[in-house]
């Protein structure tokens, strides 16, 4: 399937002359794109832009997105458009391209000319980056990720008892609403009546603000290994970027965009050879959404909505557990999965916290994750939990409360048929307090506070 994807990152520096103005800022684009399959030098290939323009005075934008076009022989150009906001609250677009010259190679893929206007097309400024070979080239060479395994195909080889799961989770930034699509694969367990077929079902909730959430079905169906997608049941499908389906009162059909690195929550190693009782993955950490949501009468349109794409692939649910995916703006996320296992021995122990921490574009603590959950304590409970502990060398709190009113129930079975109920908000309140050690003590070195727009749940037997 086509879902397989380079992402490289990218620094380019020079001038900006604004309108009206007889003398040049500095400037400086941190970007990071998202292409789809190989890229090569006769392909045509577009895909997401996301980054940071930064303009001393004038312009400090995280958030900054759009498109990238790389088609250096088929069109000789490389093309970007990107939105962005100025300090004092306007819209603006830049738009340019370098043009490829086979007559001077290193020059015309390292200039990059470009023009910013406003949302009504006037021209604001005119500017000129250079990407700098001696300074950057090694950590642009070794940052790309070139496409491996598709995370988001299915991991299902046929085996008994295992439990396969895709969701999708995110805020309409326009209303609050939350959007949950949770699609799962059950193979049950040998000796059951029904071993060795596995069964494809899921649900989709919608949260508007102030009420209570709308939840729909759909499945079973036989699991038949789908050609071009991650996950086909009747109506509903993922493949390559498009979620689209029916549940009951509720359709959707939705378009999703960039998303950044992917991210590990459990160990890189766990997740690759399925040696832990189950392992997640966030393929698409921080993706945006566009499309339509319908459920009931009611239609909520989407434009640009931030949320995330994750994968679960292991022997069934936890004993208990707790989850959140915080969007913290800028392409940075909290991932957390607090969990106590269902086997013996391991049903008695405290959860075990997995927190991953997206900072300005970097991961905390890059090492193990399974080493660094022993330093974190979960307390795992309704309509409150919290995670707290070391990051490397910081502290973190985080405080994740369930609104009862804004909170749905949802009943799972394991492969083995032994149930558990999740209770799940997209319109959870968090607070995430990260402290740095200062002499004897501990000062707060960043802090950040979702009202509504966390999504979280808790698993209980």
């Amino acid at each position: 399937m086509s879902a397989r994807r380079t992402v490289f990152d990218e620094v380019m520096e020079g001038s900006l002359r604004l309108a009206g103005e007889d003398r040049d800022r500095p400037m400086r684009l941190e970007l990071a794109a998202d292409l789809p399959g190989v890229l090569v030098p006769w392909g045509d290939a577009e895909g997401a832009l996301t980054g940071r323009v930064r303009v001393p005075d004038w312009a400090d934008d995280p958030a900054a997105s759009g498109r990238l076009r790389v088609a250096p022989l088929a069109a000789r150009r490389i093309r970007y458009t990107l939105g962005f906001t100025a300090g004092d609250g306007r819209r603006l677009r830049l738009d340019g391209w370098k043009t490829v010259s086979p007559r001077h190679p290193v020059r015309s893929m390292t200039f990059l000319p470009l023009t910013v206007t406003d949302e009504d097309g006037a021209v604001a400024g005119e500017a000129r980056l250079r990407f700098d070979l001696r300074r950057d080239l090694a950590r642009f060479l070794g940052g790309i990720r070139l496409p491996g395994p598709d995370p988001m195909r299915s991991r299902w080889r046929g085996q008994a008892g295992r439990l396969e799961v895709w969701y999708t989770t995110l805020t309409d930034p326009a209303t609050g609403t939350g959007v949950w699509l949770h699609h799962e694969l059950v193979a049950p367990v040998k000796g059951a009546a029904d071993a060795g077929v596995a069964r494809a079902h899921g649900w989709a909730a919608v949260f508007p603000p102030g009420e209570a959430p709308v939840l729909a079905r759909f499945g079973p169906e036989e699991w038949s290994p789908p050609e071009d997608a991650a996950f086909a049941a009747g109506p509903v499908e993922q493949a390559d970027g498009r979620l689209t389906g029916t549940a009951g009162a509720v359709t959707w059909d939705l378009r999703e965009s960039g998303g950044g690195r992917a991210l590990y929550t459990f160990p890189r190693w766990a997740w690759e050879s399925e040696l832990l009782p189950a392992a997640q993955i966030v393929p698409r950490p921080a993706a945006t959404y566009g499309g339509v949501v319908r459920f009931g009468d009611r239609v909520l349109e989407l434009d640009a909505a931030p949320g995330a794409s994750a994968r679960v692939y292991g022997h069934g649910n936890a004993r208990r557990w707790a989850w959140l995916h915080a969007d913290l703006g800028g392409g940075d996320v909290c991932e957390i999965v607090a969990a106590v296992s269902t086997r013996p021995g391991m049903d008695r122990l405290p959860p075990l916290p997995f927190v991953r921490l997206r900072v300005d574009g970097a991961d905390l603590a890059t090492g193990d994750p399974l080493l660094a959950a022993l330093r974190l304590r979960a307390a795992i409970g309704l309509p409150v939990w919290t995670v707290h502990g070391r990051i490397g060398d910081r502290r973190v709190h985080v405080r994740v409360t369930l609104p009862p009113g804004e909170t749905v129930s949802v009943d799972y079975a394991d492969p083995d048929g032994a149930p558990a109920v999740c209770h799940n908000s997209e319109r959870a309140d968090v607070r995430i307090v990260l402290a740095r050690r200062a002499g004897r003590g501990w000062e707060t070195e960043r802090e950040w506070r979702l009202d509504g727009t966390g999504h979280a749940e808790v698993g209980l037997r």
